[in-house]
């Protein structure tokens, strides 16, 4: 290797991926010098995030450390492994009983959080091909604190018009000759859900930090919704909400719909009408403005892994959480209504005693 030339090693360090140049520059001191250079990195993110080819996007990710640094942090997916379990005590029936700061979090750490120091950077993939590339400078019609941004729900819309975007057997979608015959074999959702790739990396331009919020795959979906020509993909990970919230724990729901706009023949054609991202508590309820961009702040400094798997598990353990408490409120509201018709009966019958006894004195 001595007697190649460095110009020889920078070509070869250029083709490869992120996590093989990761890997290369652990190798040995020439391929660790040589992959410190921006400009390696800079070609690895452009070929997997296509928005960041964009000039005021160079800027952005060059003000906060650089493109390996950009790289490190929106790679892996964000792990939470360490859900809490579920106890009854810990969800309050009464939410209300709580004190401002205890139910909504540190004030004064929330006037430290913008919503224009965030930055959402979308990309979206089928089949290693670029469908959509977006960015989003702050948080849309979020003007002020004290407006209704900060006590309604959270939600980014990364469309706010149908159109624009469109998939179609060019781009290796499956022909579907009807809806009928793909309500039977499922064969276009099945391709669709295979094939979508969703990066929703949110930066904060203050602390200099960013994340990918999104998970590689689809974490589940629908096959026709509302409709029969819609198809719902839903992606995320669990944000940690820990003196944010009372359940510690809040998800992130990344929520994409397409709309068949043509099946006949060999033609079938998709459009991709709705992409948004909320936050959204153990109860199911969408957290507010005020609160989730706390949530965001703390989410850009979690845990992050490239095991896929390790995301799921948390996903999974998230649901299974979400699942026992919704379990233990029917049965507690179950138990409620017993009483309360237990109670009734008795106070009838109490009633017809009384009168009873009224009418034999």
């Amino acid at each position: 290797m001595g007697t190649l030339s460095s110009d020889l090693f920078y070509d070869i360090l250029k083709r490869l991926d992120g996590a093989t140049l990761a890997s290369a520059s652990c190798a040995c001191a020439a391929f660790s010098s040589m992959s410190k250079e921006e400009r390696l990195w800079e070609d690895v993110c452009s070929s997997m995030w296509p928005s960041t080819k964009r000039d005021d996007v160079k800027n952005l990710i060059s003000s906060i450390g650089g493109f390996k640094k950009f790289y490190a942090d929106c790679f892996p997916l964000i792990v939470n492994t360490e859900v809490p379990e579920f106890r009854w005590s810990d969800y309050p029936e009464y939410p209300e009983e709580l004190t401002e700061a205890e139910y909504y979090g540190d004030i004064d750490e929330f006037e430290n959080v913008s919503p224009s120091d965030f930055v959402s950077i979308v990309d979206i993939r089928y089949k290693d091909k670029t469908i959509c590339s977006k960015v989003i400078w702050g948080i849309p019609n979020a003007n002020g604190f004290n407006g209704w941004f900060s006590n309604c729900p959270f939600r980014i819309d990364l469309f706010t018009f149908s159109g624009g975007v469109t998939l179609s057997v060019v781009d290796g979608l499956p022909p579907v000759t009807s809806m009928e015959r793909e309500r039977k074999d499922g064969k276009l959702w099945q391709e669709l859900r295979d094939g979508i790739r969703l990066s929703w990396i949110v930066v904060n331009t203050k602390a200099k930090q960013a994340a990918n919020l999104s998970s590689w795959s689809p974490l589940g979906g629908q096959r026709h919704w509302p409709t029969d020509n819609d198809f719902l993909l839903r992606f995320g990970s669990i944000l940690p909400a820990k003196d944010i919230l009372p359940c510690q724990m809040v998800e992130c729901i990344l929520a994409m719909k397409f709309r068949v706009t043509e099946a006949s023949g060999v033609h079938t054609t998709l459009e991709l009408t709705e992409l948004c991202m909320q936050l959204g508590d153990m109860d199911g309820a969408h957290v507010n403005g005020r609160n989730s961009l706390l949530v965001l702040k703390e989410a850009l400094s979690c845990n992050r892994s490239r095991n896929y798997n390790l995301a799921l598990e948390s996903c999974h353990l998230y649901s299974k959480v979400q699942n026992e408490m919704k379990e233990e409120k029917m049965r507690y509201e179950s138990m409620l209504d017993r009483l309360f018709i237990l109670g009734g009966i008795t106070a009838f019958v109490t009633l017809c005693c009384y009168f009873l006894r009224a009418f034999v004195s």
